[in-house]
């Protein structure tokens, strides 16, 4: 395993690449939701066929098609070139490793299962704890070693 030293992943240290980015957040959130709920309407036909191809055995994949969806829709682009969801671009944020490298797949569905779980445990704290944290971040993002940071 090597270190990316390219300067575009690590966590700027000037306090403006954070001004805003909670609200920001919020906002890309709702959007990429909407992406998923998108392809997941695809999804569930290609399991409908699918389930008919395996005489129903395929069907059982539909309680966890939306997490799968999810999953790969920020795994993949988290780890991507832009280290953002097409929400976060929109809304001009992306996410960087404080160590410097480049967000990878494993650490995408690690930060969002660990938002799932911290959501459903401790719902508007996990929000909250944007506005008291050092750089505008949340809990999830302190457990994983990531911070969001504006892009524009």
């Amino acid at each position: 395993m090597s270190l990316d030293n390219n300067s575009s992943y690590a966590a700027p240290e000037d306090w403006r690449a954070y001004s805003g980015v909670l609200s920001r957040r919020v906002f890309a959130f709702i959007v990429d939701y909407l992406f998923i709920g998108l392809l997941w309407i695809p999804a569930a036909v290609i399991v409908f066929f699918l389930g008919i191809l395996t005489l129903g055995l395929g069907w059982l994949l539909y309680p966890i098609l939306f997490f799968v969806v999810a999953g790969l829709y920020f795994g993949m682009s988290l780890a991507g070139p832009s280290q953002a969801t097409p929400g976060m671009r929109m809304m001009g944020i992306a996410m960087v490793r404080l160590d410097g490298r480049k967000l990878d797949f494993v650490t995408a569905i690690a930060h969002l299962a660990l938002f799932w779980i911290l959501n459903s445990v401790l719902t508007p704290l996990v929000l909250l704890a944007g506005l008291f944290i050092e750089r505008s971040r949340l809990v999830h993002d302190l457990l994983v070693g990531t911070a969001t940071v504006r892009t524009y």
